[in-house]
């Protein structure tokens, strides 16, 4: 009996100090800086409450952590879209006006690797601003930072949530440096094929509830050619 408990106890300590490292894995960082930052072209922003409550629509296989919003909305139960989230969201300008409608769907990757710190999300935009035209942006997202500094925190504690200031950029591809892909669908952005980077800024989570106070910026950058683009109609 009391070698069953040495290996009970012995397995219990090896789980323990693999989460640590993948916790602590020194490896694996967060980027908190957009590589959009440092470009010299014109660069376009869209901003959004990232909170389900603060969207049009928002909705899921009725099981995840965040409720869908409202309560009534379709829920995403189909085998091949089960893991899928959907948002409709209002996209706001710089000056926080109302700019664009996006439609964002955003599914579990099987690239997801967390001994690389790696957390993967696939999404993709179908943004449109009226009177602008249409644009499409394919997306490679990491959660990896998010969950180490904020999820798992806040299931630690002992109220169940976390609140502080964290900000960084969550694109992690498809684009060679780290960017989403973007492509004009309609109107003034026909044609266009550009990069972007989304980022988040957390105040507030809930173990509960997921996100209760966040803030998301999809930065898209316009090549020289296209310069004369704006959020202005």
């Amino acid at each position: 009996m009391k070698y069953l408990v040495a290996l009970l106890v012995g397995m219990a300590g090896g789980v323990a100090v693999f989460l640590t490292f993948l916790y602590l894995n020194p490896l694996t960082t967060t980027n908190r800086l957009s590589a959009l930052s440092v470009s010299d072209n014109q660069v376009i922003t869209f901003n959004y409450s990232a909170v389900a409550t603060d969207a049009l629509v928002y909705t899921n296989d009725g099981r995840s952590q965040v409720t869908p919003y409202p309560a009534k909305v379709l829920q995403l139960w189909e085998p091949t879209v089960r893991r899928t989230d959907a948002r409709v969201t209002v996209l706001r300008d710089g000056r926080g006006q109302p700019a664009a409608i996006g439609v964002k769907f955003s599914s579990d990757s099987e690239k997801t690797n967390v001994l690389n710190g790696e957390a993967i999300v696939d999404s993709v935009w179908h943004i449109y601003a009226p009177g602008q035209g249409s644009l499409f942006v394919e997306q490679q997202e990491n959660y990896w930072g998010y969950l180490r500094e904020i999820a798992i925190p806040a299931r630690w504690s002992s109220g169940k949530n976390w609140r502080g200031t964290w900000n960084a950029s969550i694109t992690s591809g498809p684009g060679a440096l780290g960017t989403s892909r973007v492509f004009g669908g309609s109107g003034i952005f026909a044609g266009l094929e550009s990069d972007a980077v989304e980022s988040l800024n957390a105040k507030a989570y809930s173990v509960e509830h997921g996100p209760v106070a966040m803030d998301a910026e999809l930065a898209i950058e316009i090549p020289r050619r296209d310069a004369a683009l704006s959020q202005d109609p």
